[in-house]
């Protein structure tokens, strides 16, 4: 990278009247341009690579429902986090996809400025995409510290989001099956 992170992040704290010289803050650049490129990874991923091969064939042809994924991402508005839970549900074809794949295509679109509106619909195009599946819904409950901490401090907002592709869309009692399911 040729951005001067650490240099921005010197000059970001002296503007806010910090000694960015005391004890506290001496490494403090390197910690948040740490940080930063862990919680922004997702950049740096390809789905493909995350995949690696784990799907598998299947005569499987009920719904499959991985749910309580936890996911941490950054409002691209004030990039500040949203944490919370992805529920995905899919009715397979022919293959499946390997259980901590699911949750890794979650982190490699979580881990990006996000609105959780589009986070919902790439974790649900992506997982119908690699898995050809008949059909998948996606809910995504999650918290945002831009509505919590700053704006209108609403503490107890939860928002909530849902992709459905193919035969959840099409079929309401597929659809009222995986909302029933994940709300156990």
């Amino acid at each position: 990278m040729d951005f001067d992170f650490k240099g921005f992040f010197r000059k970001y704290l002296i503007s806010l009247g910090e000694d960015p010289d005391r004890e506290g803050l001496k490494k403090t650049p390197q910690r948040v341009e740490d940080a930063y490129n862990f919680l922004f990874k997702g950049y740096n991923q390809k789905v493909e690579d995350v995949i690696n091969g784990a799907l598998f064939e299947s005569e499987a042809s009920e719904m499959i429902i991985v749910k309580n994924i936890e996911l941490y991402s950054m409002c691209e508005h004030h990039m500040l986090p949203f944490f919370g839970k992805c529920h995905i549900g899919y009715v397979p074809d022919d293959k499946f996809i390997g259980l901590s794949k699911v949750a890794r295509i979650v982190d490699v679109f979580a881990r990006r400025l996000q609105i959780q509106e589009r986070l919902t619909k790439e974790i649900g195009e992506t997982i119908m995409k690699y898995t050809n599946a008949k059909g998948v819904g996606i809910v995504i409950e999650a918290q945002h510290l831009c509505m919590m901490m700053r704006g209108v401090e609403k503490q107890n907002s939860i928002m909530t989001t849902s992709f459905m592709g193919g035969v959840f869309r099409r079929d309401p009692r597929t659809r009222a099956e995986f909302m029933s399911l994940i709300d156990k």
